[in-house]
């Protein structure tokens, strides 16, 4: 065979593993250094603590990407419950103890722009671009993924 096909096989291949990885093997590790912007925002009794990160992306026409991350206070450990594109009207309540209601939206004249959602802490996320919940890696951290739909 050519040198010539074997480096456009490579090529395709190359494209191939880099595609399926960044859809299989995506973690939210991966974000970044973000801006702090809410929080802290303990839990009822003080269990978990809320804490909201953003990072604008496309400069001047372009927007801001939007995570939440809950620190369990007891064994120190962080994780990322919430990603997406970030809205006007955007803010974090405590329904209860295991309970967190993420509010995320344009307001009544877009209502196709809500990606509000409650989630069960260390059950449940919400990935807006859907990455995680493909994600052979995240699979068995949480047992329901959202996607936006």
């Amino acid at each position: 065979m050519k040198k010539r096909y074997k480096l456009i096989i490579f090529i395709f291949a190359a494209i191939f593993l880099i595609i399926g990885y960044r859809k299989y093997f995506f973690t939210f590790n991966n974000l970044g250094d973000g801006t702090y912007f809410k929080g802290p925002i303990d839990s009822p009794h003080g269990k978990y603590t809320a804490e909201a990160y953003y990072k604008n992306y496309g400069d001047a026409a372009g927007g801001a990407k939007v995570w939440v991350t809950i620190t369990n206070r007891q064994n120190n450990e962080t994780a990322t419950v919430y990603y997406g594109v970030g809205k006007s009207n955007f803010g974090i309540k405590w329904e209860d103890e295991n309970n967190i209601y993420i509010e995320n939206d344009e307001g009544q004249d877009y209502p196709y722009s809500d990606t509000s959602v409650m989630l069960e802490v260390g059950k449940e996320i919400y990935d807006e671009s859907g990455r995680a919940c493909k994600s052979w890696l995240m699979k068995d951290e949480y047992e329901t993924c959202y996607p936006h739909e």
